[in-house]
């Protein structure tokens, strides 16, 4: 068996029972050298394989070598699997090695970044809403700004991944200037650093706030749409209950 395993923020407490099972009975774990880091400690006794940045092919194919060979094998994300993991991939590599019939494949789903990120700032996601990551590594930065552009002209609240990085800071000034183009200034908007883990920390911002707020590789930026407000000194986007039944 196969397990594309989504193990939430980094805490053990925000993760599912179901993944803590599974990385309980799998003979092996695989997964980027940050993550095991995280995870190796819970389960010390486990073999691992691990692989560094950019090596998320090599990391499936080894996976999926050692589950032909008849091993329990779980495959680790932060978050979710498969918002942003590896959980797609593991399909790719296992169809290109033509063992799709043979090695069973099965998806553990975790609890997302934007999701983790919007508890602690109470509701900010509380209607429909839009996951977009910043990153184009594996997608053209003008689709992104399409996408970003469509989101904040539907009302969405958005969840910003990967918002910046030491190669990219400017995309999310540009982003920033998009955003401010259509939605209004005073746009709610919550980041949260290193969520689950040690150093979290949240700000609440407005959008025209937004582009001069540090903002670093462990963030994760919530963009509220024309609704969201404060209440109690939390972010709470409205589904519409108090105005229909209130």
């Amino acid at each position: 068996m196969l397990y594309a395993v989504g193990f939430g923020p980094g805490d053990k407490a925000h993760m599912t029972f179901e993944a803590a099972e599974v990385l309980e009975r799998a003979d092996v774990i695989v997964g980027y050298k940050g993550y095991t880091e995280l995870i190796s400690p819970m389960y010390p006794d486990k073999e691992y394989v691990t692989t560094g940045m950019r090596g998320e092919i090599e990391r499936c194919e080894k996976a999926v070598d050692l589950a032909a060979k008849g091993k329990d094998v779980a495959v680790i994300c932060s978050g979710d699997a498969g918002v942003y993991g590896m959980a797609g991939l593991l399909f790719e590599v296992a169809e290109k090695k033509g063992v799709t019939e043979s090695v069973e494949i099965r998806v553990v789903a975790g609890v997302t970044a934007a999701l983790s990120a919007a508890a602690l700032f109470g509701a900010p996601l509380g209607h429909d809403l839009a996951l977009i990551s910043l990153s184009d590594l594996m997608t053209p930065w003008e689709r992104i700004l399409k996408r970003l552009t469509a989101a904040a002209e539907a009302d969405f609240c958005i969840a910003l991944y990967n918002p910046s990085s030491h190669t990219r800071q400017e995309h999310f000034t540009e982003a920033c200037g998009k955003l401010l183009s259509i939605l209004s200034a005073d746009t709610l908007c919550g980041i949260a650093d290193s969520v689950g883990r040690e150093g979290e920390r949240t700000r609440i911002v407005t959008l025209a706030e937004l582009p001069e707020t540090e903002i670093g590789m462990q963030s994760i930026v919530l963009i509220g749409n024309s609704m969201t407000r404060r209440i109690g000194g939390r972010l709470v986007t409205p589904r519409g209950y108090m105005e229909k039944y209130g």
